[in-house]
């Protein structure tokens, strides 16, 4: 999927074309660089782009802040950060993510995998889509993804088919829309393409993006989604001009 070169944040405008309702799409919206390019890419194809961001006992606080601007500068139809902080409770130590008793890798380990957290994200705005009239859910996940199951397209596929089964009647009735989850990942799409899509579109506003797992000041270029970050611009010929921790 190829996102046309429109400016950062300009979507199609408000409201469909005459006779027909705006086309909608609902983004998962952490705030980090895979989410925030994939806004842009749905901005480019929807009338109508919705940002939901979670608060679910991250330690990586910053990227509430991140998403609070960026879906500003995406302007976004609407953007809501939703609280779902007693996750963290349930989740106890089973991650890094959400507990800070472990270190932070800085290459994949199993301990970084928040146990079916896509799953949970995905219910929530999906709901929101079918509420909204959204034909779109989009998230961040890409084929560099694949060592979290919850990223991969078939697990996609059986929510978006577990989804519109438990709104079959109201789709039938019309009052409802049937939605497609999406990520680039289903569309064959990497890292290094996202990263360099959303540059096109966002120019150095790309860099306001949080990728960072710590809660510090600065994004700390030692995490494995840090190194991930700098791995994607450096494959993708792209100056990474982030402020890391010390630089």
């Amino acid at each position: 999927m190829k996102a046309k070169k429109r400016g950062a944040g300009a979507q199609k405008g408000s409201g469909g074309t005459k006779g027909r309702p705006p086309r909608r799409a609902v983004v998962v919206f952490s705030g980090g660089i895979d989410s925030t390019c994939v806004a842009s890419m749905q901005a480019a194809e929807y009338d109508e782009v919705y940002g939901i961001t979670f608060s679910y006992g991250q330690r990586a606080g910053p990227e509430l802040d991140a998403a609070r601007r960026l879906a500003r500068r995406l302007r976004l139809k609407r953007h809501r950060i939703v609280d779902i902080g007693f996750m963290r409770g349930l989740y106890g130590d089973s991650n890094v993510l959400t507990s800070s008793k472990s270190k932070l890798p800085g290459s994949f380990e199993y301990s970084i995998v928040v146990p079916i957290r896509n799953a949970v994200f995905l219910s929530i705005a999906s709901a929101w889509a079918f509420s909204v009239g959204a034909t779109r859910v989009a998230y961040g996940a890409h084929t560099g993804d694949a060592h979290y199951p919850d990223c991969r397209p078939p697990f996609a596929r059986r929510l978006q088919a577990a989804f519109n089964a438990g709104e079959s009647d109201g789709i039938k009735l019309g009052v409802r829309r049937e939605i497609e989850i999406w990520s680039p990942y289903s569309a064959g799409i990497g890292k290094r393409e996202l990263v360099r899509l959303g540059a096109d579109a966002l120019g150095d506003r790309i860099y306001e993006t949080w990728s960072c797992y710590a809660g510090r000041r600065r994004q700390c270029g030692r995490c494995e989604s840090c190194m991930n970050r700098r791995r994607a611009f450096a494959d993708a010929g792209i100056a990474d001009k982030t402020a890391y921790q010390g630089s």
